[in-house]
């Protein structure tokens, strides 16, 4: 059955790929894209299947302008997927307070907006489906992506609450979690101005893997787009996908360590509850 998608952040990488899929397995898609024209082929090839708007997700009023419309004008919304997204690089003393700034407006403000302005439009409709990139990064962590985590942190329990919020009306939510991926996430990845003293730490030993191009990238985007689009028949929604094995391992080795730690002091944590 054909559905239609609104998608944001489709001019290149997972939102592009996934826009390019939907659209030849015959469903319906709004895009938004930050130049216009990045999808001019694709609108051509298409036709009306194929609603396209520019939207800058650091501007929440155009984010609410944009969902009320693309309602408006194309009825029924069957998925929503919170694309639009980047990495920011550098030791955490490195970053310029803009780049924090924008990195957090784009991927963690951003989405919170563009979530709450669909939810009365899917609560309208009686149910819909909310798919939210994230990252392996919304549950470990590399050294030099400091603000990058955070937001992925951040939109991680903001999904995972809203998630409880809104199974009442039949909207599902999931996060989707790639591991290192090869779209172009190295290509738009902001890097901060390096200092000295990092040069033989780890965030040092990162910078050079990326500068060489020994950092490994096993992720198959075109797998990785095809099992988004399969999961929207799950009912219930997944809570999480996580995709690749890099991801796995790496996902899987922070929550054991979590655990362990959260086992080890299990006596001061129950020590310090009001006496019976």
């Amino acid at each position: 059955m054909a559905r239609t998608w609104f998608i944001t952040g489709t001019s290149s990488g997972f939102g592009r790929l996934l826009t390019e899929r939907l659209l030849a397995r015959g469903d319906r898609v709004a895009a938004t894209v930050r130049k216009p024209g990045a999808l001019a082929d694709l609108q051509a090839s298409h036709g009306d299947r194929l609603w396209i708007t520019s939207l800058e997700m650091t501007d929440s009023d155009a984010i609410r302008a944009v969902i009320d419309k693309a309602f408006a004008e194309l009825g029924r919304i069957d998925v929503i997927v919170s694309n639009a997204g980047y990495g920011l690089f550098g030791a955490a003393e490195e970053l310029g307070d803009s780049q924090i700034r924008d990195v957090i407006d784009t991927n963690l403000i951003g989405s919170i907006h563009l979530i709450r302005a669909a939810l009365p439009h899917l609560r309208r409709q009686g149910g819909g489906r909310i798919l939210q990139v994230s990252s392996e990064g919304g549950q470990m962590a590399y050294p030099g992506f400091s603000l990058y985590h955070a937001t992925k942190w951040g939109i991680e329990g903001f999904v995972e609450s809203v998630r409880q919020e809104v199974a009442p009306f039949g909207i599902g939510m999931m996060l989707v979690e790639p591991g290192p991926t090869s779209t172009n996430f190295g290509g738009s990845l902001v890097s901060a101005e390096p200092v000295n003293a990092y040069a033989n730490t780890p965030v040092g030993d990162l910078r050079r893997a990326f500068s060489e191009g020994s950092f490994e990238l096993k992720g198959d985007p075109a797998k990785i787009v095809e099992a988004m689009i399969a999961s929207v028949a799950q009912d219930p929604a997944p809570r999480r996908l996580t995709f690749g094995a890099t991801a796995y391992a790496s996902i899987r080795d922070a929550l054991q360590g979590r655990l362990a730690e959260l086992e080890a002091q299990k006596d001061a944590a129950l020590a310090t509850d009001i006496d019976a």
